[in-house]
């Protein structure tokens, strides 16, 4: 699968990280709860994708699907899926088991490309067994 990357060109140009994950998803939250970005990166806000947000809609308006992989805004730029596992890797710290793991496993591009899809199985698996809807964020905007 070829991650995706988007340009907003109607905001000026900052330093804006944001987060786009799936707050119902037990994976997902740990996955934000565990990982630390570096001090100088700045600040990671975090947005719920099930909930209604600016962040959402212009990945909707993108044509981005939330159902498909968490959505990573690098100043003007967003990254979908594998893409922005991988570069949120690369913003984290390596303290901590949990991040020098994660940063193993996802400093690799192509590394990343390749788990990703079974890590998403493994989420809408778990979604699916927790009797949780859908994102449904391109045909319910």
């Amino acid at each position: 699968m070829q991650a995706e990357s988007h340009s907003r060109q109607h905001e000026p140009s900052s330093r804006q990280l944001r987060l786009v994950y799936d707050g119902e998803c037990p994976m997902c939250r740990g996955y934000v709860r565990w990982q630390r970005i570096r001090k100088e990166v700045g600040e990671l806000e975090l947005i719920d994708a099930r909930q209604d947000s600016e962040a959402r809609r212009e990945l909707t308006d993108l044509g981005i699907d939330l159902d498909q992989g968490f959505a990573l805004q690098i100043g003007e730029r967003w990254y979908h899926g594998s893409e922005a596992l991988h570069r949120l890797t690369l913003l984290g710290t390596r303290s901590g088991v949990f991040n020098r793991l994660m940063y193993r496993l996802f400093a690799s591009p192509e590394r990343t490309a390749r788990f990703y899809p079974l890590l998403r199985v493994c989420r809408n698996g778990l979604l699916r067994m927790l009797g949780k809807k859908r994102i449904d964020n391109l045909t319910r905007k």
